[in-house]
Order: structure tokens, then C-alpha cells, then sequence
């Protein structure tokens, strides 16, 4: 059996790691290097590094930072916020990361996740999809006329089920794109790993939104990052039994001192998740 992931975010703007909620309402929370160093002395599975801005702002990668991190860790690394083209994935791959998290380009583009899945390897590509639970829903007796592919249950198969539209540019624009069909489209184009982040639950402390996580991980082979609400250890189990999450992802609980990796491991563990221990 694989084990489950452990992955703490660090979203930087500015060259500062940040975290808000609903991607705003941004809060300093220290310096990237600095938090890319505590979290390796503490055994995280890997990092994501995102800057969140770059997109929406229309500027480069921040190689730099990249650089001085992969510097101070040796856990895998996964970048994004800003990545056009494959020069971008090629700079980011040689200053130190993994793989890179893209997600506005691979909107605006779809073919640009198979050209670089077949230039640097499926491994390296992780596509990010961040949803946002849309108003309307469907009733299970309508779905046949949208497509097989529209049904999927919640894990407590609601007689509703749910749907979610895709964001890009850090949250600002709605694609209009059903995020379960975006999910099955970019893992046939070549991604190799999905991040999967609720914008209705992000910096909410809430709990992950176990219905999208469970929805995605469903309906791809892929492994599926969950992301977005963390702020119990028990969000951190639930993704994974409910959400059937293959990592999860978080920022507020680890940044600000409320839990930490060795603590999320040793719950995790105690429930019967399979994590690696230090």
C-alpha cells in the first residue's frame, strides 16, 4: 500500500509565504526559505511552493527563491504561480524543483500539459485545479442527459450531487469549466498529478471539502492532492477515508504553530493511515 502524504504549502508573495482565506484576506507568514528549512527538520513528505500572484500580475517565475529553497531542502519540491511556457518548466527544473504545478496555462492551453508531460515526464507535470462549488446542482435522475462522465456520488450519496467550476488567475476568474471533466481531461493530456484545491474552503479551517476531493478521486487514476480547509488533524484523516485523497495538503495549521508534521504523522498513524515515519 502507498503511503499517504503529508505536504505543507508555502503560498509566497512578494517573497513572503502568505495565507488568507478564500484566497484573500493575506496574513505574513514568515520568510519561504526559513519555512522550507523548519519543514524538512520536521520530515514532510514534500513542499509545494506557489506564487500566487504571479499569473494575475502577468510575471515571471521567481527562479531565485526556487533556487535558495532547493538549496535548504532535499524533499521533492513542486512549483507554480506564473509558468507560460516550457522554458519556464526546463528554469524551474534546473534551479532545484521536482515538478511544477501548473494551472492558468494549462486552462488557456490544454495542449501545453501533453507538450510538457512529453518533453520532461508525466512525474514532473502536476496540473492545479482550484474549484468553486457552483449554485446549481443536479439531481442524480438528470445527469444522463450531461454524459456519463457527470455521474459520480458523494460519499454519502446525497440524491443531489454537486458541482464545482474551475478558477484561474489565483482565484479571480471563473472559467466555466465543470471541474470533474477538467480533471479526467488533463490526466489524458499527460498530468501525472493533480492538485486539487476548494476555494470554498481555502484558509477556512473548516474541514477539506470531502465531496469534490471524493468526486475527483473517483474519476481519475491519478494521484490527487487535497488542498483547502485543514484545521483539525481529523480534516487531515477525513480526506483521506472520505475524500480518498492520495495527499493532502496544508498551510494555516502548520504556519501559525498549531500542529506539526511529526503530530499530523503520529495521528494519521494511530487511525491506521499509512504515512511514512521518521
Amino acid at each position: 500500500m502507498l503511503t499517504k502524504r503529508i505536504i505543507p504549502c508555502l503560498d509566497v508573495k512578494d517573497g513572503r509565504v502568505v495565507k488568507g482565506i478564500s484566497f484573500v484576506q493575506l496574513r505574513d507568514a514568515g520568510d519561504p526559505v526559513e519555512c522550507a528549512r523548519v519543514y524538512e527538520e520536521q520530515g514532510a513528505d514534500e513542499l509545494v511552493f506557489l506564487d500566487i500572484t504571479a499569473s494575475h500580475e502577468k510575471r515571471n517565475i521567481i527562479i531565485d527563491i526556487v533556487e535558495r529553497t532547493a538549496a535548504e531542502v532535499s524533499m521533492p519540491l513542486t512549483v507554480g504561480g506564473g509558468i507560460r511556457t516550457l522554458d519556464d518548466i526546463k528554469k524551474l527544473l534546473h534551479a532545484g524543483a521536482d515538478k511544477v504545478s501548473i494551472n492558468t496555462a494549462a486552462v488557456e492551453d490544454p495542449e501545453f500539459v501533453k507538450r510538457a508531460s512529453e518533453r520532461f515526464g508525466s512525474q514532473c507535470i502536476v496540473v492545479a485545479i482550484d474549484a468553486m462549488r457552483r449554485e446549481t446542482q443536479w439531481n442524480m435522475a438528470d445527469t444522463g442527459s450531461m454524459g456519463e462522465s457527470f455521474k459520480y456520488y458523494t460519499p454519502n450519496q446525497a440524491a443531489l450531487v454537486p458541482a464545482w467550476d474551475v478558477y484561474t488567475h489565483g482565484g479571480r476568474k471563473n472559467i466555466g469549466i465543470d471541474a470533474i471533466l477538467w480533471a479526467k481531461k488533463v490526466e489524458g493530456l499527460g498530468a501525472g498529478e493533480i492538485l486539487l484545491t476548494s476555494m470554498d474552503r481555502d484558509g477556512t479551517k473548516e474541514g477539506y471539502d470531502l465531496d469534490l476531493t471524493c468526486n475527483i478521486s473517483q474519476a481519475v487514476s491519478i494521484p490527487v492532492i487535497a488542498s483547502g480547509g485543514a484545521g483539525e488533524l481529523e480534516h487531515l484523516y477525513l480526506a483521506f477515508t472520505e475524500g480518498k485523497a492520495d495527499a493532502v495538503l496544508a498551510a494555516s495549521i502548520f504556519h501559525f504553530g498549531e500542529f506539526t508534521i511529526p503530530q499530523a504523522k503520529n495521528f494519521l498513524k494511530e487511525q491506521g493511515v499509512n504515512v511514512r515515519m521518521e
